[in-house]
């Protein structure tokens, strides 16, 4: 019983520092600050912050699903590990695969100001990786959804 309180703890605490930093803190800052590239270089280092934390967060979540959560029916922690998989993949994919490549086009233009090519790369890249952050927000609405 306590193993289920933390496991949804846990998935909460997943969600919603996905949903508050992609959904209010990262549209607050480019709302708000003038600067383009400050507000993109703090969500940066936000949504690092974030991928790290989903990472402990699915690690987390596997283990107690593993060995903690011997009361729920098998189809139902099938179910709770697969949507844990998916979203840790979609962190890996941003983190580890679109980040580093956003990275390198930044630092091809170390002023922020990038030409029409440089650009359409990166917005690119931003389009895929908001994506992936999005379909990574509704498997976490899923994940809490289906906790008990």
């Amino acid at each position: 019983m306590m193993l289920n309180r933390v496991r949804i703890l846990v998935a909460t605490l997943w969600a919603g520092s996905l949903w508050t930093i992609g959904f209010v803190v990262a549209p607050t800052l480019f709302g708000t600050l003038g600067d383009r590239v400050l507000a993109g270089n703090i969500a940066g280092s936000m949504f690092r912050a974030e991928a790290w934390l989903s990472m402990a967060c699915a690690l987390i979540l596997l283990a107690l699903l593993q060995w903690g959560a011997g009361e729920l029916p098998l189809k139902r922690r099938r179910l709770l590990g697969a949507l844990v998989l998916s979203m840790l993949v979609c962190t890996l994919v941003s983190y580890f695969g679109i980040t580093p490549l956003m990275a390198e086009l930044k630092a091809q233009a170390p002023s922020g100001i990038m030409d029409g090519e440089l650009r359409s790369r990166f917005g690119m890249l931003h389009g895929v990786s908001t994506l992936v952050f999005g379909v990574q927000s509704v498997l976490a609405g899923v994940l809490i959804w289906k906790q008990s």
